[in-house]
């Protein structure tokens, strides 16, 4: 199967059945990672995003029929909240300037960002992440959205909270760790989704921790995140499971045990759970 129209390369890509609801067409969308800032590959279909990752071994294909895959990659795609993926823009588009809390915009100004069409395709679900972490004014039939701070604090301490829960359930080791460890965990795990100033550090500060303490014990993670090629300057549809968009993908160090494969395995399906709630 091609990824995209011209590119006949098969690769494996493991998501959710894409045909359970709605019409089983989904968007490669090339949208900023909200961590690096540099250009990631998100699946979007059915109202919901999720982050593409890979993982490889050593050596490695796939046998899809009589078909042999040389790309022995695994594709995975796990949900993600919208949030996470929208606050950067979100926090550029007030134009905050020291005490200024900065300006009240538009839904379609926010989401309008250059090199990025991919963004457009997020309105529809937009307003409800700025429900979420944004101040909301009303002039007659439009609305004017701002980011707030406080907002945002307080549904940083909620992931917090649903990791804390969520981490224990992992496996005997997390669950025999303490009640700042397992803290220090669920921050490090935010931490791949934020920046350090002012999202991280805020929310350290709130919880009396070391911001250094939270990033140096992050867990290693032997999924890595889809990077576009040029190819990928605006989305393309997918029919079910077949398709998707040609990418390039970083070099990354490759698990030396089955142990940290698991873990690494069972940290992205957490975080996605986390995501739904």
């Amino acid at each position: 199967m091609a990824w995209s129209e011209g590119v006949e390369e098969t690769r494996l890509l493991i998501a959710p059945d894409v045909n359970a609801i709605g019409n089983g067409l989904g968007q490669f969308l090339s949208l900023r990672h909200p961590k690096s800032g540099k250009a990631t590959c998100y699946l979007f279909k059915n109202g919901t995003l999720q982050e593409l990752n890979w993982f490889k071994q050593s050596y490695g294909s796939w046998f899809l029929g009589d078909y042999v895959c040389e790309d022995g990659r695994l594709y995975t795609a796990t949900i993600v909240d919208p949030v996470f993926i929208m606050l950067p823009i979100f926090e550029e588009a007030r134009m905050k300037k020291r005490d200024d809390p900065g300006k009240f915009r538009q839904l379609d100004e926010i989401m309008f960002v250059n090199s990025y069409p991919g963004y457009q395709h997020l309105i529809p679900i937009a307003e409800n992440c700025m429900q979420v972490v944004c101040e909301i004014k009303e002039i007659g039939s439009s609305k004017f959205f701002r980011l707030d701070d406080s907002k945002v604090l307080a549904w940083l301490c909620y992931k917090v909270h649903q990791l804390k829960q969520i981490l224990p359930t992992l496996d005997k080791n997390y669950a025999a760790r303490d009640t700042k460890d397992t803290l220090t965990d669920a921050i490090s795990i935010l931490g791949e989704y934020l920046e350090d100033e002012p999202w991280l550090k805020l929310l350290c500060d709130h919880l009396k921790l070391n911001l250094l303490d939270a990033t140096m014990k992050a867990p290693v993670i032997e999924f890595h995140p889809t990077a576009p090629d040029n190819s990928l300057g605006s989305s393309n549809q997918l029919q079910g499971k077949s398709g998707n968009e040609r990418k390039t993908t970083r070099p990354g160090k490759q698990p030396k045990k089955a142990k940290v494969e698991k873990d690494s395995r069972n940290i992205k399906d957490m975080f996605s759970r986390a995501s739904r709630k």
